[in-house]
């Protein structure tokens, strides 16, 4: 992810990668309330941590994190939204456009 943000020059993913190199204990964590709380639909996230699936969302999105509970994932898919992966998001749309970090 470091060399990504670096070939392409785009802040968003060097401050992913910079929160993805914390060490473990200091690592986000979001419900999924919180991700619902503070997106639209139709909006692309991102969280540099794990989704955890404590509250409700009501509209469908794109996540993409490190990793997702298995609730939280349930969740998101059950409002319309979808799980990804950052390196999928990445592939997707490398320049960011678009994309908010949660957490």
């Amino acid at each position: 992810m470091r060399k990504e943000s670096k070939g392409s020059g785009v802040r968003l993913w060097s401050k992913v990668a910079e929160a993805l190199t914390k060490p473990r204990r200091v690592r986000i964590s979001v419900n999924v309330a919180r991700v619902g709380r503070a997106t639209r639909t139709g909006e692309t996230v991102v969280v540099p941590g794990k989704v955890l699936g404590s509250g409700e969302i009501g509209h469908p999105l794109k996540v993409a994190a490190l990793s997702f509970s298995a609730q939280g994932r349930k969740k998101i898919e059950a409002a319309g939204g979808s799980c990804l992966a950052i390196e999928q998001l990445i592939k997707e749309n490398p320049k960011g456009v678009g994309v908010r970090i949660i957490g």
